[in-house]
């Protein structure tokens, strides 16, 4: 059983969240630190939204639903995060904010927001996809290498329990396997 900690065991929960261990690696990879100003697309429940937002200056998250952003608002709320902007909208149309330091990309068809992730973006900016599967990966990718991104880098990260008693050390029968494939890259 994974156990997460006392703040994401009280967010609220709808779609599909991105979890925790996932966060961690997307957090370590890109850097964000207490002056980096975030786009966030595919809000969802908000759970990236919320742990980007403890750490960044600005984070401002996107989503198409209103009952998600909903979901997203009670989270914000409840954590005191003044500094995490929801908004309505279509990231494959219109991303307001410029020279940002990351735009993180979780969302059906996300291969077709790159462009505007590019333009919002500052030099050296990074973008992530959040993949569940390869085919997504391999558009994702390929869109990367057409806009001209650079450091293109795929991971997955699967969390392995381990049983720990008197008579040996071994893995369980359980873990936390695939959720996505995570691709990072940086505008060249």
């Amino acid at each position: 059983m994974f156990i997460y900690s006392k703040m994401y065991r009280k967010l609220k929960r709808g779609p599909q969240v991105i979890l925790p261990k996932d966060i961690g690696i997307i957090i370590a990879y890109t850097g964000v630190n207490k002056n980096s100003v975030v786009v966030d697309a595919g809000t969802g429940s908000g759970w990236l939204a919320v742990s980007l937002a403890r750490l960044a200056s600005t984070v401002y998250s996107y989503d198409l639903r209103d009952d998600f952003l909903a979901i997203a608002q009670k989270n914000k709320e409840m954590l005191g995060l003044d500094n995490l902007v929801l908004k309505k909208g279509d990231v494959t149309k219109n991303i307001d904010e410029k020279d940002v330091d990351l735009v993180t990309l979780d969302m059906p068809g996300s291969e077709k927001a790159l462009a505007k992730a590019k333009r919002a973006l500052r030099q050296e900016g990074m973008v992530v996809g959040y993949l569940p599967n390869a085919e997504q990966v391999q558009k994702f990718v390929s869109k990367l290498g057409s806009l001209k991104f650079t450091d293109t880098h795929t991971v997955e990260v699967i969390v392995r329990d381990i049983l720990v008693r008197k008579e040996g050390m071994r893995p369980t029968n359980t873990g936390l396997w695939h959720t996505a494939y995570l691709v990072f890259s940086r505008k060249g």
